[in-house]
């Protein structure tokens, strides 16, 4: 039984053996991807490779998959021809090898994350991963602390932006950063990107004036760095200039970024774009891409900020839209005001969880009684299903929360 799990630059792999209905071992293996073939011509491969030296009873009666390859007659021909006997190749529907299937794809995923946990830790590797960022981009030195822009949209409502940070190749989450996009209409993600990078470097030059520095080395006091408010002790975390800004799309993406920071008078922060398709890395300008190679360590570092960024943004828009759609339902019932929308929002968070709730439930809560619960539960039986909301910038269909 072989399941396997992947993403663009890396894929893992885990084997169960099953005899008479146990498992009798497994094994497991990660490898960088050497192109973009999909999971069907993958699995063929790995079959070819794991049983091409193999005879007789090393070869299993039924190898299960989860996705068949496009010439499974002839790989079974194959595989039955070095057996002696037959062989049968196929993907579980159902039963107690669907649910051992599953099994075995929960450990590739935990293979697969585990594996890039050990590799983003690894101070060398870090090391080198930078390096190679600033010779392939170019850059005066390693971008030390790298922040990416990610835009995520409905159908051009709700437009929210993510800002993530690493340092020295970590994400350092508590300077992560979210934007509610207002000055932008439609789907126009190269607008709210520019939106999105004018307001964040626009608070470094507020936070700059403030430190009434010009050099950030400079302390205002003589005793406190200027990257520390001296009237609270707290950091200034706007007033750290990124080594790079990487922003999650191609040409029009990256010149918006650099548009922002032209407009602000800023020409000492460097600007990429990581295009998702091929992981293209764009720099302003440029007619063609930089093509970091796949083992790049670089390459692995900007996917990893960029993924994160995507994450980040889905993780508030889902948020946004879940509060959003309960405040719409609940606008149409009568005598519920701005406050007993809130409760209702803070205890229940999702319009999921609303809808599942009952009257006694609803009623129990501090300042409703019977007959608001019960008028509650009216408007949201009432109220038409959404349609399934698909994030138009990447294609994913996003669930409320549960």
């Amino acid at each position: 039984m072989i399941a396997v799990a992947e993403d663009p630059l890396e894929i893992a792999v885990q084997v169960f053996y099953v005899r008479a209905g146990r498992v009798r071992g497994q094994r497991g293996w990660v490898a960088d991807r050497v192109d973009d073939a999909e999971l069907p011509e993958l699995l063929r491969r790995f079959l070819i490779q794991v049983y091409d030296a193999e005879a007789g009873d090393a070869i299993p009666r039924e190898v299960l998959i989860p996705r068949q390859p496009d010439d499974t007659a002839t790989l079974t021909t194959w595989l039955t021809e070095k057996r002696g006997s037959k062989v049968a190749v196929r993907v579980p529907q159902r039963g107690d090898k669907r649910a051992l299937m599953e099994t075995v794809a929960r450990n590739a995923k935990q293979s697969l994350a585990l594996h890039k946990t050990k590799r983003a830790s690894d101070l060398t590797t870090r090391g080198r991963a930078l390096e190679e960022l600033q010779q392939s981009l170019g850059l005066p030195e390693a971008p030390l602390r790298i922040e990416c822009f990610d835009v995520s949209n409905l159908q051009g409502t709700e437009i929210v932006a993510s800002m993530v940070v690493f340092e020295d190749g970590l994400a350092r989450k508590s300077d992560y950063r979210r934007f509610v996009i207002r000055g932008v209409d439609g789907q126009n993600d190269v607008a709210a990107m520019h939106e999105t990078v004018s307001r964040r470097f626009k608070r470094l030059l507020d936070e700059r004036a403030d430190s009434s520095a010009v050099d950030l080395g400079v302390s205002v006091d003589d005793s406190a760095p200027v990257l520390i408010d001296p009237d609270t002790g707290r950091p200034r975390k706007f007033a750290y200039t990124p080594g790079l800004v990487v922003v999650d799309g191609g040409p029009p993406q990256v010149a918006a970024a650099q548009r922002a920071l032209d407009e602000l008078g800023i020409d000492d922060v460097p600007v990429v774009g990581l295009a998702k398709r091929l992981e293209e890395v764009w720099l302003p300008g440029q007619t063609d891409p930089v093509i970091l190679p796949r083992t790049s360590e670089g390459l692995y570092l900007l996917q990893r900020v960029r993924d994160e960024a995507h994450r980040f943004a889905i993780a508030h828009h889902r948020g946004r839209r879940s509060k959003t759609m309960v405040e719409s339902v609940l606008d149409e019932v009568p005598g519920l005001g701005e406050v007993r929308r809130r409760v209702l929002l803070r205890h229940f968070g999702s319009l999921k969880k609303l809808r599942a709730a009952s009257v006694e439930e609803i009623a129990a809560l501090p300042g409703f009684g019977p007959r608001s619960a019960g008028a509650i539960v009216a408007a949201l039986q009432t109220s038409a299903s959404p349609a399934p909301a698909i994030n138009t910038a990447t294609g994913e269909i996003l669930q409320e929360q549960s």
